[in-house]
């Protein structure tokens, strides 16, 4: 099972907009990324987000370049500090390819418990609009691989 954790792209501020949605930078680097993603061929079952505005904006780009089979759902849970360990223990049970598109800290936190039973290690350093692919094999998470919005154009 691949496991794709999103950091929404990147939003204008509360103060600006209280929505916070999609800056212009923020919506083409993630254009971008889903045009990479697209390109390489990823395969998705479904994409879910927190339903907050910035995060379903940057699963329905990523959606439309992905289409992925099952489409794309808001999901509860996944707020910026809700707690980690249901993802966990329902991600362990998952077999599809899902991409999980959220906020931090808590995909930094989902990340490190499932690497390394510790979710305030910080493995993993995310970016709006970068990508991280984790894959599960034999009851073990492992990184498979890291793609930024910066390198999406280097290759693919």
């Amino acid at each position: 099972m691949d496991l794709y954790l999103v950091q929404h792209g990147e939003a204008r501020t509360k103060a600006d907009d209280p929505e916070r949605p999609l800056t212009r930078p923020g919506a083409e680097a993630v254009e971008s990324m889903a045009q990479w993603a697209a390109k390489v061929g990823l395969q998705l079952d479904q994409i879910r987000h927190s339903g907050k505005r910035r995060a379903q904006e940057t699963a329905e780009i990523l959606a439309a370049a992905t289409a992925p089979s099952r489409g794309v759902v808001s999901v509860s849970g996944m707020n910026p500090n809700d707690d980690v360990t249901p993802w966990a223990h329902t991600l362990v049970e998952e077999k599809r390819s899902l991409m999980l598109v959220g906020h931090l800290p808590h995909l930094s936190r989902l990340a490190s418990l499932l690497l390394v039973d510790d979710p305030a290690a910080e493995v993993i350093r995310f970016c709006n609009a970068g990508i991280v692919c984790l894959t599960h094999k034999e009851n073990c998470w492992s990184i498979r691989w890291v793609v930024t919005p910066d390198m999406a154009g280097t290759f693919g």
